[in-house]
């Protein structure tokens, strides 16, 4: 009687043994499955968030640039205007140089063909004295 009691005792603690195992087992899967999930929806927090604030960068970068390009233009303009202004009154400065020495030219051919004139004048009367 004994041995049929300890062999019913061993089969009962074997058997709870087993379902212990077995009832550990589907918790850890159940602990894992929830887990990832608690994973998943973690990741796609992060994931919406990086995404809200990748768009606000992008709109930040926009406004700086179209900020940046506009500044850009209108220090290009103000640049144009000035190479402009300083294009016509180096033109002007050109144009009163080349006036100035081309009336000094003129004055030093006048005086040349004078002088050239008057050695003539004289060669002439020379030559009429000598020719009478």
């Amino acid at each position: 009687m004994k041995t049929k009691f300890c062999l019913k005792f061993c089969l009962m603690i074997a058997a709870a043994l087993l379902a212990l195992t077995a009832f550990s087992y589907g918790q850890v899967g159940t602990d894992v499955k929830d887990a990832a999930k608690d994973t998943g929806k973690a990741t796609k927090k992060a994931a919406v968030k990086t995404g809200h604030a990748t768009e606000k960068a992008a709109d930040k970068t926009e406004d700086t640039t179209e900020a940046a390009a506009k500044k850009t233009g209108h220090a290009t303009k103000k640049a144009a205007v000035k190479t402009g202004e300083a294009t016509e009154k180096a033109a002007d400065k050109t144009g009163d140089a080349t006036e100035t020495a081309a009336k000094d030219t003129g004055k030093g051919v006048k005086k040349g063909a004078k002088a050239v004139g008057h050695g003539v004048k004289k060669g002439a009367k020379k030559t009429e004295e000598v020719a009478k």
